[in-house]
């Protein structure tokens, strides 16, 4: 007997959903754009928010922002729940090695106290504004408008929570749980962070979500992130002997590089979708950057004393140069 074996093709009926085949074409669609595109929820919210009835449950006007298609705000890492969770896990893998071998050869009780008491200072507070960043980026997705949009702003704010979690553990090798109570401290009382705090506290009232996440993520993360993570660990300290603490923190810089191209390609397609968006979005450059400058220079000054304008100045040069990749400046009023 001989047997014959073919192939058979079988074309399917449908290669996408409607949705996707009216935005993209009749071919099938990657998981980042079934995961991503018109799912923004828009009927059938059943009545308006007795706390603000002049809007909608999710509503576009909420911001001064005005997009005549909220999906060009594409993330160009293209995250979606799988790939973002899997990268993310990869980074852990990494950073739990970072943390293990550090504990295990002692790396931090090798400095001297004085190195400990700084890095101690300005980084375990910080676990306090990355938890603030966290409440704003929530904030910007419950509020915000497109899923493009606010579905990386929750894992934003799920990368702020993970950044005040590493802060802590560090925190936790330096000096246990006393070091987390000093800390909370330094937070509340101690003048080197009371700018931040105010600044912090004054974005959670923040209303327009797409201003939240220009205040936060453009401006405030794109200055405090080079000077403290950029300059004053990898630099500072690390000349110092405390190449161990770039090692626990390595997180923090990686991640602030990967995330900038997103935030950069948000504020780049809002701007260039018309004048009155560059006009909004350059008013807010101009007003958060003034304050987060401050915040910043008032953190790091007790570290890096007369060398603190310098930093500051290097890193609103590298917020400019970002700016001026989007289309905006960076002005100050």
């Amino acid at each position: 007997m001989q047997i014959d074996l073919r192939t058979v093709t079988i074309e399917p009926r449908r290669k996408a959903f409607d949705h996707l085949i009216e935005r993209f074409g009749d071919k099938p669609a990657s998981r980042y754009q079934e995961g991503s595109y018109d799912i923004q929820a828009q009927e059938n919210l059943h009545y308006r928010p007795t706390w603000d009835p002049d809007h909608e449950l999710y509503d576009p006007t909420l911001s001064r922002i005005r997009m005549a298609d909220w999906y060009v705000l594409k993330d160009p890492r293209q995250f979606y729940y799988s790939s973002y969770t899997l990268t993310r896990a990869r980074q852990q893998d990494a950073a739990e090695m970072n943390f293990g071998f550090a504990e295990s050869h002692g790396l931090l009780e090798q400095l001297d106290q004085p190195l400990r008491d700084a890095i101690q200072d300005v980084l375990v507070p910080l676990r306090h504004a990355a938890w603030g960043a966290n409440q704003n980026n929530t904030f910007v997705c419950g509020y915000g408008y497109g899923a493009i949009f606010t579905q990386p702003c929750m894992y934003h704010a799920m990368d702020n929570l993970a950044i005040a979690q590493y802060l802590t553990r560090l925190g936790l090798l330096l000096d246990g749980t006393d070091a987390l109570a000093r800390a909370k401290r330094a937070w509340t009382e101690a003048p080197s962070f009371q700018t931040l705090r105010r600044l912090i506290e004054d974005l959670m009232c923040v209303r327009d979500p797409f201003e939240l996440f220009v205040a936060q993520n453009l401006v405030l993360d794109g200055l405090l992130y080079p000077v403290v993570y950029g300059q004053l660990v990898d630099e500072v300290w690390s000349r110092r002997g405390a190449s161990s603490v770039a090692l626990l923190t390595q997180f923090q810089s990686q991640w602030f590089a990967e995330t900038s191209k997103w935030i950069d390609s948000v504020i780049k397609t809002a701007a260039a979708e018309s004048p009155e968006n560059k006009q909004v979005l350059q008013e807010w450059v101009a007003h958060w950057t003034p304050r987060a400058a401050a915040a910043v220079a008032d953190l790091v000054r007790p570290a890096l004393g007369e060398d603190t304008d310098a930093a500051l100045d290097r890193a609103r040069e590298q917020l400019g140069v970002r700016l001026g990749k989007t289309g905006l400046a960076a002005k100050e009023h």
